[in-house]
């Protein structure tokens, strides 16, 4: 695929045209990409109040006690969503599952623990360590290019 990127201020907003001889799977996504609406922050609960959080601003997204949390670089926070449905607006690019209870966010890895037999350990800048759970260890290395 061929791509070409052009500067005109005669466009005030980015238009995208794709040009092909037929439609085929990788154009479909590609479209699908381009047109999908993520919100960049989450809207995250501290007791009795609502907190905007960016997306860059999340260490992790954890399920603990039948809970949804956030944690961030200002503290953490209550969701009221499920990992699934977090794992879908997150950036793709940035957040990666890491085992059914945990989503990461990769700017925020600082070292791997590769040691562990059959799985990950994840030292975050915060401090903590979280561990890639052996379903999902060959999906990170492929990810990180391990």
């Amino acid at each position: 695929m061929k791509i070409k990127v052009q500067i005109d201020p005669a466009y005030p907003e980015p238009e995208v045209h794709i040009l092909a001889a037929k439609i085929t799977d990788e154009i479909q996504a590609l479209v699908q990409r381009l047109s999908e609406k993520r919100p960049s922050a989450l809207v995250c609960y501290d007791r009795d109040s609502a907190v905007l959080v960016e997306q860059e601003q999340l260490i992790r997204v954890y399920a603990s006690r039948q809970k949804v949390y956030a944690q961030t670089t200002a503290g953490e926070y209550l969701l009221r969503r499920r990992l699934y449905e977090l794992e879908e607006m997150l950036d793709a690019k940035a957040f990666v599952r890491i085992s059914n209870a945990e989503i990461v966010n990769l700017h925020f890895v600082e070292r791997l623990d590769l040691s562990i037999t059959g799985t990950i350990g994840m030292r975050l800048k915060n401090g903590e360590t979280s561990y890639v759970s052996r379903r999902y260890v060959n999906h990170i290395k492929t990810i990180l290019g391990i």
